[in-house]
């Protein structure tokens, strides 16, 4: 038990070093990926019953990622090309939309395209498009 906690120690001491050196441009790749991986947990999960256990918090989860990129988007003073900007947006959107469509009618395979979406943002973030 004491090596186990001692473990979880280490691993959130790394995590807080990790968080306090990664550019915002890391952070939002790591971010969109822990959503694609959440949401793609849930389809490798979906119980017998249609659902998966976890899939409200995924989509939680996910709905905030976006909420947040979308008021970043939205700023005036936001770096990234306008036309660019409004693309996202655009996809933020869409994302939205589906994230309430699996809520009213869940099913696995709704999921794949945010996946598909968080993850090939995160890889452009990375720099390493179509990863």
């Amino acid at each position: 038990m004491y090596n186990n906690l001692a473990r979880q120690r280490g691993i959130g001491a790394y995590q807080g070093v990790q968080k306090t050196t990664m550019t915002g441009r890391e952070i939002e790749a790591s971010v969109l990926t822990k959503g694609a991986l959440l949401l793609k947990q849930c389809q490798d999960t979906w119980g017998s019953n249609g659902l998966s256990a976890d899939l409200d918090s995924a989509l939680k989860f996910n709905q905030i990622v976006w909420s947040i990129l979308q008021n970043e988007l939205s700023k005036e003073d936001n770096p990234l090309p306008l036309k660019l900007r409004q693309e996202i947006l655009s996809l933020s959107i869409f994302i939205d939309r589906r994230i309430f469509e699996v809520m009213a009618h869940p099913s696995p395979e709704k999921l794949t395209i945010i996946i598909n979406i968080n993850s090939t943002l995160a890889a452009g973030l990375r720099g390493s498009p179509g990863a």
